[in-house]
């Protein structure tokens, strides 16, 4: 072997384009005069001298400059190779300082042969304990090992506050075939902020670590090394108790919050409160309120805060913006104490272009697609995953369970489905390229979908996932070995719309839409359906739920009420967002906090107590909700008294003995003598009437309740007489004996 180095080589090394510069660096076997020495070289651009500590040995060797750009050597006759820990590196560099450091070159990677061949397949499900920044020991030297999946770049250096941000420090070593960069750097702890410095033929970036568990605080874009084994976890009962439920027989009341806005403090920047504030002050609402989950919009980092969260950069770190990854654990944890679940939105569908994210990562489009036909989002100025490749596969389920396993998240509800499903989504003709048999369907994107499904379900038993999905795709909720996706709900938009439309009415139109209300129970147990009153609903122009119902104000609080009686007591779980529970005016604003103040007037306290008491009445009653996917949990009374603009259905448990009766007047007129056919002979025991004094309301009501009479009605023997408040709803349940 000989002592001297290919020119070219160090060529490479200097401009960052090595793919391996441990071919020049660290120690190697080499002779000198016959006789085995260690050759150790460094490549040291701000250094004056260097020097080889051998800590065994008590001693030093002085390295020499053997290229001007600043590579030393010394042969060290007496080491052997067994790794870093064996020997350091002092350096002095043209301030006059000394530093002492361990030579990254002599540590050898942490990725094994068998997770290079894993993440070639996309079958890596914890790829996230293997790529980005890991914390590790080797040989008693602590460290973090980096790596990075860009293989098409022609170098790739790690760059930080701890080299100066100088791209000729930290060169890294490219694993072929898989094109995974990676480097282990000694000494290095939690905190050090560091990018990706990519050299491709585009030019040289910097880079935010597609696997990165921490980062900087917006507008700053760096990543953060973080442990996450560093939180002792206390919520093993919850875990046991979810793993042994099935949620869908289960109350589903959901909480949209976006935690920017819900509530806002003086102390940190921008008014964002930390994630541990969050918890308690979260917590305690939802538990006041009878909340069963919050829904939380994406908390993935993302530099603009105007996106909401839904353009994502960083996938595997929770925002900065209220705390660390420990404090968002904290945050989790509490809610789980508390007995409220978290549910994360997830957004597979498409990510920005910012420079420092994914897209042409690599100086290649690495993580999209080429063509822009099927790579890029029209409406959104987005990218758009390639999900046939196996790696970005990888990238997004190991991103999905990585959720549920470090961070103990209850479910994902996955945004923009719909625009996944379908490869001419928001395409005119000419913009789109079809699938290989012709049709219209992303069968990559479908693929993935009901993976994802079947992975989380498998090793999360108990985990929600959610669909966002607004097309008549058959079998987003059922189970993929008969052909559905997987997912445990989707959203039921067309329930969502319909019902809005028809409340925006003015009553005294209501009779000629009447269809619009009950259209929804044609279809409703057709998929296991969430209904959404979302963020989306009350955005760009739309105004709060309360600004959307007519009339005058006292009637804008009761068709509010009505609207939230009519949902709570509908098939399907529920999910109402932040701020429409309490009657909030002003339309939703991400940089603002809630009209908390407006709970000073009896109205909105009113609301709010309604949704208390909704939360309370669907947890206590299973026909609200153990059969919500099912027919044979529902019965229409009368679905067509239009002329009234009344509708009275029945809800049942599994024992279908065990049932409620409601009644719905979508008018501002009291009707009296209202007679409905009910199921079977008992005392009827009026148990929620969204008309109440209480909530607001006029207090027109059953409050004695009702007896039943053998009069024929609806096609049942037996009927009670009922008194309807205006623009109300009411609830009976029978009372035996």
């Amino acid at each position: 072997m000989r002592t001297g180095v290919q020119l070219d080589s160090v060529a490479a090394l200097l401009d960052g384009t090595h793919e391996n510069p441990f071919e020049i660096l660290g120690p190697h076997q080499v002779e000198k005069e016959g006789r085995r020495a260690l050759a150790i070289r460094a490549f040291l651009p701000e250094a004056t001298q260097a020097w080889v500590v051998h800590p065994a040995h008590d001693r030093t060797s002085p390295m020499r400059r053997i290229h001007p750009a600043g590579v030393y050597e010394a042969l060290c006759p007496e080491l052997e190779v067994q790794g870093g820990s064996t020997y350091q590196l002092q350096v002095a560099d043209r301030r006059g300082e000394i530093s002492i450091m361990h030579d990254p070159y002599s540590f050898q990677p942490l990725l094994t042969n068998y997770d290079l061949h894993l993440l070639g397949e996309g079958k890596h499900w914890h790829a996230y304990d293997k790529l980005g920044a890991q914390l590790r020991s080797v040989d008693g030297v602590e460290g973090v090992n980096f790596s990075v999946w860009a293989p098409n770049a022609r170098g790739v250096s790690l760059v930080g506050d701890f080299n100066g941000w100088d791209g000729r420090s930290h060169p890294m070593r490219k694993q072929i075939p898989g094109g995974i960069w990676e480097l282990f750097v000694p000494s290095l702890k939690p905190g050090e902020i560091y990018k990706f410095r990519i050299t491709s033929n585009d030019g040289v970036v910097d880079k935010f670590d597609p696997y990165g568990f921490a980062s900087e605080l917006p507008p700053r874009t760096g990543s953060v090394v973080a442990d996450l084994k560093c939180h002792q976890w206390n919520d093993s009962e919850w875990l046991e108790q979810r793993a042994g439920t099935n949620p869908l027989e289960r109350p589903i009341s959901i909480y949209e919050v976006h935690l920017g806005s819900w509530r806002q403090s003086s102390d940190g920047p921008h008014g964002w409160m930390n994630y541990r504030d969050l918890a308690h002050q979260l917590g305690e609402y939802c538990v006041q309120m009878g909340y069963t989950h919050i829904e939380l919009l994406p908390v993935s980092e993302h530099p603009y805060s105007g996106s909401w969260g839904y353009q994502t950069v960083g996938y595997f770190s929770p925002t900065s913006r209220h705390g660390s990854p420990e404090d968002f654990m904290y945050f989790v944890e509490h809610l789980h104490q508390q007995g409220v679940g978290v549910i994360i939105d997830w957004v597979p569908a498409h990510f920005p272009r910012d420079a420092h994210g994914l897209r042409r990562f690599d100086g290649s489009p690495l993580y999209e697609h080429a063509d822009p036909r099927q790579g890029e989002h029209p409406d959104w100025g987005t990218m758009i995953f390639n999900y046939g490749r196996h790696e970005v596969r990888n990238f997004l389920l190991s991103n999905a369970l990585f959720w549920i396993d470090k961070y103990h998240i209850d479910g994902l509800r996955v945004d923009a489905v719909a625009s996944m499903l379908y490869l001419d989504y928001s395409r005119e003709d000419g913009q789109w390229i079809p699938n290989e048999y012709g049709g219209r369907e992303n069968l990559d994107a479908v693929s993935l979908l009901k993976e994802f499904n079947e992975q989380l379900h498998w090793k999360f038993p108990g985990v929600l996932t959610i669909a966002e999905e607004s097309t008549a795709y058959a079998g987003v909720s059922r189970p993929t070995n008969s052909g559905g996706l997987g997912f445990s709900l989707k959203w039921n938009m067309g329930w969502m719309n319909d019902t809005l439309r028809y409340m925006r009415h003015e009553p005294i139109h209501r009779g000629h839409h009447h269809s619009e209300l009950s259209f929804s129970l044609v279809y409703a147990f057709s998929e296991n359906f969430t209904l959404p009153l979302s963020h989306d609903e009350v955005v760009h122009g739309k105004g709060s739920l309360l600004e959307q119902m007519p009339g005058d104000l006292w009637q804008r609080y009761a068709n509010l009420r009505l609207l939230y009686s009519y949902m709570w007591t509908h098939p399907g779980k529920k999910l109402l967002f932040m701020g429409s529970e309490f009657g909030q005016w002003n339309e939703w604003d991400h940089d603002t906090s809630l009209q908390w103040d407006l709970l000073k007037w009896n109205s909105h306290r009113g609301l709010q107590k309604l949704v208390t008491d909704l939360n309370s009445l669907y947890q206590r009653e299973p026909a609200l909700y153990e059969v919500d996917f099912e027919s044979h949990g529902f019965e229409w009374i009368d679905c067509d008294n239009y002329g009234d603009s009344v509708f009275s259905y029945v809800r049942k448990a599994k024992n279908a003995q065990d049932l409620l009766v409601v009644a719905c007047n979508f008018t501002p007129v009291v009707r009296h003598h209202v007679r409905l056919g009910v199921p079977r002979a008992a005392w009827y025991q009026e148990v929620f009437n969204s008309d109440s004094e209480y909530y607001g309301g006029s207090n027109v009501g059953n409050h004695a309740g009702l007896g039943v009479a053998e009069v024929e009605s609806h096609g049942r023997p037996h009927s009670i007489e009922v008194s309807l408040p205006p623009l109300a709803s009411v609830v009976f349940k029978p009372q035996e004996g």
